[in-house]
């Protein structure tokens, strides 16, 4: 009857990993869980401009690591590294007073994570581009930047309609039972005039190559054996 699962959820322990990694008793799960959708809509906040694709939490004893995934570090660390200061100032506030670790890893290709061509969709989507062109585009790109396969779907009040609807573009393969398969997946809102427009995006990658066993050359001896 059409239930839907969140592709990332569907491949958590497979290829996929949890975007909160902690342990907590049943009394302090609740604040845990909480603090933790405060500091990523903090971020995602400050950040807006800054391409974030995800935000992976940790946390010790006391103290907290927040790993910020993006497309533009320069902008999240700021000049001598001001801005990584004063959000990491607030998330101690936030957090209760905890010792708190922000690293950034950066993405080097932006085209081929999801939740980036999501993004970039809606944002053009809010300039008032036609959304089947931004659509286009976007899937054209990412394909050009290898990517087996590609699937954009908008719903909402599409170019200002009074029915909201849904249209979809699908280029390549996008196997979405097939659990090995790295599929990535987002999700982004764009906030028009007449309305929230959705996004979501799910990218088909190349699957990562096995590093094969070395082979011995030609020629080469084996060791002798000690007992003869």
């Amino acid at each position: 009857m059409g239930q839907k699962v969140n592709p990332i959820g569907f491949r958590l322990a497979l290829n996929k990993d949890w975007r909160s990694r902690w342990y907590a008793s049943t009394k302090e799960f609740p604040e845990f869980l909480h603090a933790d959708l405060r500091i990523r809509r903090f971020v995602k906040q400050k950040l807006s401009m800054a391409a974030v694709s995800k935000v992976v939490i940790e946390r010790a004893w006391n103290s907290i690591r927040v790993t910020i995934f993006t497309a533009r570090p320069g902008i999240v660390i700021g000049r001598k590294g001001a801005e990584i200061e004063k959000m990491t100032e607030e998330i101690t506030r936030m957090s209760g007073g905890k010792q708190v670790k922000i690293d950034i890893q950066e993405i080097k290709t932006p085209e081929l994570d999801a939740q980036l061509v999501a993004e970039n969709v809606a944002l053009q989507i809010e300039r008032r581009i036609s959304f089947r062109r931004a659509m286009k585009k976007a899937v054209q790109t990412t394909m050009d930047f290898g990517a087996l396969g590609i699937k954009i779907r908008c719903s909402g009040r599409l170019g200002g309609a009074e029915i909201s609807r849904a249209e979809w573009y699908r280029e390549g393969k996008i196997p979405l039972h097939t659990l090995r398969t790295p599929i990535d997946y987002g999700f982004a809102e764009a906030n028009t005039v007449y309305g929230k427009i959705g996004v979501k995006c799910w990218i088909c990658k190349p699957e990562p190559v096995a590093e094969q066993p070395t082979q011995k050359r030609d020629g080469a001896h084996e060791p002798a054996s000690a007992s003869r």
